[in-house]
């Protein structure tokens, strides 16, 4: 893990890249080329900002599917052959009404790729494969990733992986619908359900590229990381992103192969008739006495062994990032930044000791499930540190109340809400009345949906300047901010009272459960402001793609006065990121009011005689 010197990567990377601030890296043809620069670009920056489009891209899919079976939750009653056109056959009419109802077979499809679409496709691929491309080479004084070429192909497999997934929404018999988590029989077998048909065939296809995808990904990142720092940038004088950028990529290398080897097998199971996860399984009352000796709770034990670290492969980019925006818009050094180190570390190690606490339910033995029960209120702790480091950090600070400040704050809130509601499913005992409830959809989606997308719209705000030389519209950003945090609490507020009063997940309908009928009013408030709030993203997606062309430009490298080496760089920077010789780093990355007659320093200024570098 030594540094690299200027000299050893300018060999490396090519030193004189004259006056064409270093596009000329793949030769002129790469300078002119529309689809070497665009489409098929090795330059970090671009990749970054194709993973950023296509995870927007998908975020409206996922996000619209919410949308289209919150009606049918809030409005069981209400007209939507308007919606024919759009979903075709998955909206039955009736005959004698010519009112036009949900089909529950697609209510389960539209649940299910939701959840996929979400977890894989926006807030991992979207939001570690945009921040880790765009900010590793640029804060740790690189020229490119280590293999640029094994960074586009992540890119080109997770966008191949979308085709497939998105390919299965045209099925006649249409895509998978047996959950996101596709547990056994109802993946295994096509005769369980029209959606375990050709739609779990392309969505295990879709997921073993997208593995393939992250793969690629953490190799990149990790080698970059410890082989090809700047001089000076020791591993504690990196900033907080790379810590959870890395932490993330190895989290991903360890557990993503698991699951693969999971859909493996029940690609195996389906087609090749041998019987991992089937025994003595009856469908519509015929036995299938040739599928015997294997254990549906086996794929579960595989799942959730990705599953937990998952979690916090979305979440540690966004901590990295929310704890960089609240130092720089706060004036202050992150307070405790070894302590936050070593908070990120800890967790990575826990996240692969607590996965069965998603399967208190599937009758493990109590002593069994109390270790996983420790385990998960242990790893609150390296959590609640960070959480108290970031209020330290913004306590007394001069904080600009810019957008980027307030989703780093609404991420906070909704970190702390959200993890609160896990104390409760994390003990076995609450969790085995819980869990079937809304009290978990709730849990999951404060904690590790919308405070992931907090995380990650904190970085887009911040690092638009960096990623277009534009910033984005102020007004509209603070709209949007306002519009989410109370959406987000409207909607998933009243779901936790739904969960604790009882009322199970995954209902289609709750017509026939007259118990249910008093909680109909607050099923169409959730409702409603989930629609509000969808509206609101649109209004984030005019505000992006507007100010890419016509945002106030940037005018200066280092707009919000931050002292890491990304805001060294020239705006626009060409393949390479430096016209010169790569800077040198002299301290850590927080150098922030901490002298009087100074707001910042940057990494780059050489340490004054007798002073003591802020990080160590």
């Amino acid at each position: 893990m030594a540094d690299i010197s200027v000299t050893d990567q300018d060999l490396h990377h090519g030193e004189d890249h004259g006056d064409h601030g270093h596009d000329d890296h793949h030769g002129d043809k790469y300078q002119s080329s529309f689809i070497d620069r665009y489409l098929f670009s090795m330059d970090h920056k671009t990749i970054a900002k194709q993973f950023l489009m296509t995870g927007m891209f998908w975020a409206v899919i996922g996000a619209g599917m919410s949308i289209i079976f919150r009606l049918q939750l809030g409005f069981p009653d209400a007209d939507l052959s308007w919606l024919q056109p759009l979903l075709g056959g998955w909206i039955d009419i009736n005959p004698s009404t010519g009112v036009g109802s949900l089909n529950p077979d697609f209510y389960y499809a539209l649940v299910t790729m939701h959840g996929t679409i979400i977890v894989f496709f926006v807030l991992t691929a979207g939001l570690s494969g945009t921040f880790s491309n765009l900010l590793i080479p640029l804060q740790i004084g690189a020229r490119d990733m280590a293999s640029p070429m094994l960074n586009m192909f992540s890119y080109w497999f997770f966008f191949l992986s979308g085709v497939v997934m998105f390919a299965s929404l045209f099925l006649n018999t249409g895509p998978f619908s047996g959950g996101w988590t596709a547990y056994p029989p109802l993946s295994e077998l096509p005769q369980a359900s029209d959606g375990s048909k050709a739609g779990m065939t392309l969505w295990l296809l879709s997921l073993v590229l997208f593995v393939v995808s992250v793969l690629l990904g953490g190799i990149n990142y990790i080698t970059t990381i410890l082989n090809m720092r700047t001089k000076g940038m020791s591993m504690f004088r990196m900033p907080l992103t790379i810590w959870a950028f890395l932490v993330t990529a190895i989290i991903g290398l360890l557990s993503f192969p698991v699951i693969a080897s999971g859909f493996f097998m029940v690609l195996f199971d389906r087609a090749l008739g041998t019987s991992f996860f089937l025994n003595e399984i009856y469908v519509a009352g015929e036995a299938l006495t040739e599928r015997v000796g294997g254990s549906a709770i086996l794929f579960q034990h595989l799942f959730w062994f990705l599953g937990h670290p998952e979690v916090y492969i979305i979440i540690l980019p966004a901590m990295g990032i929310v704890s960089e925006v609240l130092s720089v818009h706060s004036r202050k050094p992150i307070f405790g930044y070894k302590a936050m180190v070593f908070s990120i570390l800890a967790i990575a190690v826990l996240s692969f000791l607590v996965w069965a606490h998603h399967m208190f339910m599937t009758g493990m033995n109590p002593f069994v499930a109390n270790i996983f029960v420790l385990f998960t209120l242990i790893i609150a702790v390296p959590s609640a540190v960070k959480v108290f480091n970031w209020i330290a950090t913004i306590w007394g600070g001069n904080l600009r109340f810019n957008t980027p400040l307030l989703f780093a704050i609404g991420f906070v809130s909704l970190f702390i809400s959200g993890g609160l509601t896990g104390l409760f499913l994390g003990n076995a005992a609450i969790d085995i009345q819980q869990h079937d409830t809304y009290f978990v959809v709730a849990h999951f989606h404060v904690v590790m949906g919308v405070a992931a997308f907090f995380g990650m719209f904190a970085g887009v705000y911040h690092w638009f300047p960096r990623m277009f030389g534009r910033f984005m519209n102020e007004t509209l950003g603070k709209i949007h901010f306002w519009g989410t945090l109370i959406g987000a609490y409207a909607i998933f507020g009243p779901m936790h009272y739904l969960g604790m009063a009882g009322v199970p997940r995954r209902y289609y309908s709750f017509d026939t459960f007259s118990a249910f009928a008093d909680f109909d009013m607050m099923n169409k408030f959730m409702t409603i402001a989930a629609i509000v709030v969808f509206l609101i993203q649109i209004l984030f997606l005019i505000n992006f793609f507007y100010s890419i062309y016509k945002g106030k430009k940037q005018t200066t490298m280092n707009p919000w006065e931050a002292t890491t080496l990304e805001w060294t760089a020239p705006i626009n920077a060409g393949h390479g990121n430096w016209p010169g010789a790569i800077p040198h780093v002299h301290r850590w990355p927080y150098d922030l009011s901490r002298y009087e007659d100074r707001d910042f320093v940057p990494q780059t200024e050489p340490l004054a005689e007798g002073e003591i570098d802020g990080g160590h």
